[in-house]
Formats: C-alpha cells, structure tokens, sequence
C-alpha cells in the first residue's frame, strides 16, 4: 500500500509541473484529480488503520495484550511467589492438622485454617522471607564460618 502511495506522490509532482503550462480550465481539471487522489490516499491509509484496530479489539488480543501488561509489571513476579507460598502453606497445614479424615466438621475447620493461614501468609510473606532467611543464616552460617576457620 505505502509503494502505491509513494508512486502516487511522485504522480502528483509530474502533474503539478505540467500545470504550470496548461489552461485555467486544463488546471482546474488537473487540480480535481490531484484532489482525488488525495483522497484515495487517505481512503487507503484510514483503511489501514481500521485494520489494526479491529485487530486490537478483538476479545482475543484484549485479553492478551492486557496479560502481557499484568506480566510485565514490576511487581508481578514478587506477587506471585507470595501468592504461591501462602496457598502452599495453607494446604500443609491443612494437611497436618486434619490429615485426610472424612470427619465433614473437621473437613470445614481444615478449610477455614487453611485459608486463614494463606491469607496470613500471603500478607505477611516479606517477613516470613526475611526471617526465614536469617534462621537458615544463623544454622548454616556458623558451619560455613568453621569450614572457612579450618
């Protein structure tokens, strides 16, 4: 499309030369077909611009143009670990505390802890992180500082 509009240009600049040399009605007539093809380069262009966006409001690329936006989001990947940390200590606790009893009272009371101890968790995940990881420090640390000692 851009080729047949930068041929059209060039068209349009042979023509403006030879106007020079023609008769007012000649120019007036040159002039209404310089004007049409301007217009069916802007028909082309506005054409083209319809195209892309029916293509971007399309439910399909809505869908996935704003997942890549929430992908890329700075804080995404450090929400997700503390999503993901939660729902898994939510479930082990569940798992150790009620076990797999068929008991449906106790079934309830494991799904409330298990979502109380993922809400919990989820929150409060920086602090687990960083205490977890001075605990882990503080055991491991001392066995590197004597393999270093030695």
């Amino acid at each position: 499309m851009r080729l047949i509009i930068q041929s059209f240009l060039t068209c349009l600049k042979k023509i403006k030369t030879l106007m020079k040399k023609l008769s007012p009605s000649a120019q007036l007539k040159e002039t209404i077909i310089l004007l049409e093809i301007e217009q069916f380069q802007k028909k082309i262009l506005l054409h083209e611009e319809f195209l892309v966006t029916y293509e971007n409001l399309k439910p399909v690329n809505l869908i996935k143009n704003k997942l890549a936006g929430i992908i890329t989001a700075p804080d995404f990947k450090n929400n997700l670990i503390n999503s993901l940390i939660g729902i898994a200590s939510g479930y082990i606790s569940k798992k150790l505390i009620v076990g797999n009893t068929r008991n449906p009272i106790k079934q309830l009371l494991g799904t409330l802890l298990q979502v109380g101890v993922t809400k919990l968790v989820s929150n409060n995940a920086e602090g687990i992180k960083s205490t977890g990881k001075s605990i882990f420090d503080n055991l491991f640390g001392k066995k590197r500082q004597e393999e270093q000692e030695d």
